[in-house]
This record gives structure tokens, sequence and C-alpha cells, in this order.
């Protein structure tokens, strides 16, 4: 199982087109303003669980399925997901355990688009993000949603490396590292919420950075 506190070099993703995005909490960026509790972080730290896994573009693809819409899954490979369109967001990372890495420029398909391809059925409220080795992180609906949650193919106009995400990972820049997987593999939508790898282990159901949601003894 992986997890990215933080928020992977091969191959090459093409997308069709771009546009930048600002948005939520945008307006900070670059400005050296931190969350409550975050320290400045030297470059972009490498922060996972588990072994960084092999990238085989013949075995590889991305799923949504659970709730859909029409009940079915559905599936895209490598080279459909590399042809889909793509928006460019500029954003902080910043990490449950204290270290925020700054002015981060992310290049990839948003979730928007993923949602409209594989509609949600009426009654879902939150998903399940699924990573190699069958790491997960659940988000409410409304967190996938926002405009500027990306599933990310570049970084800072490259190709993300091994280490950071390649082929895919998700971005979700409004909440901690953790709520945004590395090496993503497939998207469930779900009725009700359930927690994910780092959630049942006593991290914050939500994990917004701005209101310090680090630890499940939070909620109450």
């Amino acid at each position: 199982m992986l997890a990215d506190f933080d928020r992977g070099e091969a191959g090459d993703v093409r997308v069709a087109s771009s546009h930048r995005s600002t948005g939520e909490r945008g307006a900070i960026v670059g400005t050296g303003q931190l969350p409550p509790g975050q320290k400045l972080a030297k470059g972009w730290p490498v922060s996972h669980y588990g072994p960084v896994p092999k990238f085989r573009p013949d075995r590889w693809n991305l799923q949504v399925f659970g709730a859909t819409a029409t009940g079915e899954k559905y599936t895209w490979t490598f080279e459909e997901v590399a042809a889909l369109s793509g928006i460019t967001i500029e954003t902080d990372m910043h990490c449950a355990s204290g270290p925020t890495s700054t002015d981060h420029e992310f290049f990839g398909v948003p979730a928007a688009t993923l949602l409209e391809l594989a509609p949600p059925a009426s009654q879902v409220t939150h998903v399940m993000a699924w990573a190699e080795y069958g790491y997960s992180a659940n988000l409410r609906l409304a967190d996938f949603t926002s405009e500027r949650t990306l599933l990310a193919t570049h970084h800072n106009g490259e190709p993300l490396t091994v280490e950071h995400g390649f082929p895919l990972r998700l971005v979700v820049p409004h909440l901690y590292g953790y709520k945004g997987p590395k090496w993503l593999r497939a998207i469930e939508y779900m009725t009700q919420d359930r927690r994910g790898f780092w959630e049942e282990r006593g991290f914050h159901n939500i994990g917004d950075p701005w209101k310090g949601q680090r630890h499940s003894y939070q909620e109450q």
C-alpha cells in the first residue's frame, strides 16, 4: 500500500490543450503564507509508504467504478488518458506531518472531465481514490469536483518523475497531501463515506490544512 504525505521519469505524456486555472486559495500561492503548524520545506521532498511501482504501459489503465449513473465500469488506457485535454494549476503542497513545499505547477486532466465522461449516480456523496498496491484515500464529492482538483501528468513543465507519481497522481490542492495519492489507478463512486488507508490509521477524515485537520480525534 502507498501513501504520499507531501504531494513519480519514464515516458512522454501528451495532452491536447491547456489553460491556467487559479481559484480557491489560489491567491495565497507564492505569497509565503503557510497553514497553521506548517514549516517551509526545501525543494519537493519525496515521501510515500511502500515501494515505488514499476510502470507497465501495456497493463496500465485508469478505472471509474462503483455508483456510476449507468451502473457500468469505465476504463481508459494510458494513451487515452494522455489524449484528454488538460489544464495547469499553481499550488503549494502541504504535508500533514508539517512541511509545506511551495510554487508547484501541475498539468493534467481536471477531475471534472472524468465526472463528465463517467457521471456519478445522483446519490453519490464521496469518492475513494485507489492507487497501486491498494492504497486508498477518501474524499467528499465536493472536494473531488473542485475546479482545481487534477489528475496530474506533469510537474513544472516536465512529466512527473516515478518517485512523484508517474504516470498519474491525484492533486487536491486545498487538502493535505495524503488526500492526493501518487500512482493513481481508479476512482470509486460511493453513496456513503468510507475511510481510506491513512484515515483508518488516525488521520483526519477531511484533511483541510487551513483548519489544521491532521488527526481523527479533531473530528469531534
